[in-house]
């Protein structure tokens, strides 16, 4: 496993490279942000027993690694004892196993720091939940809509029959762009949801950090759920004397319920995307007072203009405002050439702030790999984060990958 760990070790050496030192098999300080991380997204199917979980983190670590981000929510699950949210299937057999205890235990006996990798708005997938007892089945309102079902759901209660998977289904034609449901941010209680989910986690586990993915909305053509298109129009008719606001409620009636979005675009964009910034604060908030010393991390689109505008994700303003230490561009793409674009322009971007550069390293041979972390270096970033090491253990990618 992990074959090519001397070479990947020889590619990253170099006197950029923090040397981390242990007392009692623990970090002697929790990895900073003005460290230099040498990540692995570690996805939950390689969370499922505790031999997996010792395999990893071994791996790792003789692999040059020195932080691992493990995913414990995925979709709406919980990969840890006592969640909120629905024990995954694929953990029934074993009630008593821990995944995330479990690797935090592991990962700092050998020194590694353990960051609780969570997807926040992404709830499903494009199947609708197996369990009941899902987030998606107890508060449907929550989830996000889709402009082209606006009009179609605007009148249906999310609780009949069939409004999943009216959604579900869109979300399954649309697999290409939209990943699955999501839950928007827009309501105040579906945010305290997400809060408390995290909360827990960070109130019960020794985490070096928390990692926050999938939290932008999944397109700029969602949120146009029944109760966000209300909580819209409660904020702009502030601003609207009686007569106007009565010609747009009259119009809403007759069957236009996306006229107050319709009239007020770039106000409606903003409400969406400061919404999802509300959400952050709230998130935040919930580490830091757990664990003040943890890093916030969040995997972002790595041009700022295309994450706010598509993805109404303004990470560079979260990072002016302080609501995240670390971003993390994702710059999956297997030029080098754009790979280095994409880094220097989110470097750019973010200016002093920590940044991880995000590899698709599902897609690159060991070589690429180490070229582009040597890139990454030389552009400024704090460090590198690779997808995933699910995909670097496949033993079918030959004797030859960084596997």
């Amino acid at each position: 496993m992990l074959n090519s760990a001397r070479r990947w070790a020889a590619g990253l050496a170099g006197p950029g490279f923090i040397v981390l030192i242990l007392i009692s098999g623990h970090l002697a300080r929790p990895l900073q942000a003005r460290d230099e991380v040498r990540a692995l997204w570690v996805v939950r199917t390689s969370l499922t027993s505790p031999q997996a979980v010792e395999d990893m983190v071994v791996a790792a670590k003789q692999s040059g690694f020195n932080t691992l981000l493990v995913q414990v929510r995925g979709l709406g699950d919980a990969y840890f004892l006592g969640g909120i949210e629905p024990r995954p299937s694929a953990l029934a057999s074993q009630p008593s196993f821990d995944p995330l205890a479990t690797a935090i235990a592991k990962g700092h006996e050998r020194g590694l720091a353990v960051h609780a990798w969570i997807n926040v708005n992404l709830v499903a997938g494009t199947d609708v939940p197996a369990s009941r007892s899902h987030i998606a089945y107890r508060h449907p309102e929550w989830l996000m809509v889709p402009r082209a079902l606006a009009d179609e759901l605007a009148s249906v209660d999310p609780h009949s029959p069939g409004y999943v998977g009216r959604i579900a289904r869109y979300t399954r034609n649309q697999s290409a762009e939209v990943e699955g449901l999501y839950l928007s941010p827009v309501s105040p209680e579906s945010a305290a949801y997400t809060t408390s989910v995290v909360r827990d986690i960070a109130n019960r586990y020794d985490i070096d950090g928390v990692h926050f993915d999938y939290i932008r909305y999944p397109t700029s053509d969602f949120d146009y759920s029944r109760d966000t298109l209300s909580a819209f129009r409660v904020l702009v008719s502030r601003d609207l004397g009686a007569p106007e606001l009565g010609r747009y409620d009259s119009r809403a009636a007759a069957g236009e319920p996306l006229i107050y979005t319709q009239a007020f675009p770039d106000r409606w964009r903003g409400f969406r995307a400061a919404r999802l910034t509300s959400l952050l604060t709230s998130l935040r908030g919930a580490v830091k007072s757990a664990k003040p010393e943890a890093l916030l991390s969040v995997a972002v689109v790595p041009d700022p203009r295309e994450a706010a505008t598509h993805r109404l994700q303004d990470w560079r303003g979260w990072l002016d405002a302080g609501l995240i230490d670390v971003v993390c561009p994702m710059a999956y793409t297997a030029d080098a050439t754009v790979f280095a674009a994409q880094i220097a322009g989110a470097k750019q971007a973010a200016g002093s702030h920590p940044l991880w550069a995000g590899i698709g390293a599902y897609r690159l041979s060991s070589e690429q790999i180490v070229d582009n972390t040597q890139t990454a270096r030389r552009l400024g970033a704090g460090g590198v984060i690779l997808f995933s090491y699910d995909s670097l253990a496949d033993a079918t990618h030959g004797p030859g990958y960084v596997a």
